[in-house]
């Protein structure tokens, strides 16, 4: 088995202060069509993240082997992908992913995932709290970090509540492997078996 090693990518990260709704608005508008771009607002703060290819590789890798798992445990799902959460003048993230599970309708998402390379920043749990996303997962450095909400904030958890069953160290082991075919492959075999 090949793993790769992540050098440090060239995600570009700002982060202002000050900022009114209004204000995230028309930054937003601007950004319109620039992909690869994620924007987040929390209580006047704004956070634009241009993303590396590392990035998007590690959060395709993630889709593709949560829809394997999904399809293999017969789990109805549907991606919502970095579709745009918002609480309007308080809070907006656009996740690197997310999904609806066991339903294809309604907000927010059972589960987001960000793939952090240039922060690894608990505070975006805030963000997400005021969105009130059942489970939020960090890829940062190989490593998932869960996070589940409960009635007042969101807590540490070592496996998943909405996917109780998947075996998280397999998965961070195949989102390492060099070769995506190689990580679907051991990634099956590891949830058939």
């Amino acid at each position: 088995m090949m793993t790769q090693t992540l050098l440090q990518p060239l995600d570009q990260r700002f982060i202002h202060s000050g900022i009114s709704w209004q204000q995230f608005k028309l930054i937003e508008q601007g950004f319109s069509d620039s992909p690869g771009i994620r924007l987040f607002y929390y209580k006047g703060e704004v956070e634009i993240l241009a993303v590396s290819e590392d990035h998007e590789a590690i959060s395709r890798t993630l889709t593709i082997l949560l829809a394997l798992y999904f399809d293999i445990k017969d789990i109805e799902f549907k991606p919502t992908g970095s579709l745009t959460l918002e609480t309007e003048g308080e809070a907006s993230a656009q996740p690197d992913e997310s999904y609806l599970i066991g339903r294809s309708t309604g907000t927010p998402p059972d589960l987001s995932v960000e793939v952090i390379f240039t922060s690894g920043n608990v505070k975006k749990l805030q963000r997400y709290r005021v969105l009130g996303v059942s489970e939020v997962w960090f890829w940062e450095d190989g490593v998932l970090a869960m996070y589940r909400l409960g009635s007042e904030d969101y807590e540490k958890i070592y496996s998943s509540v909405v996917l109780p069953d998947l075996d998280i160290n397999l998965l961070c082991r195949c989102l390492l492997m060099a070769s995506s075919v190689e990580a679907m492959r051991e990634f099956r075999r590891g949830i058939s078996g």
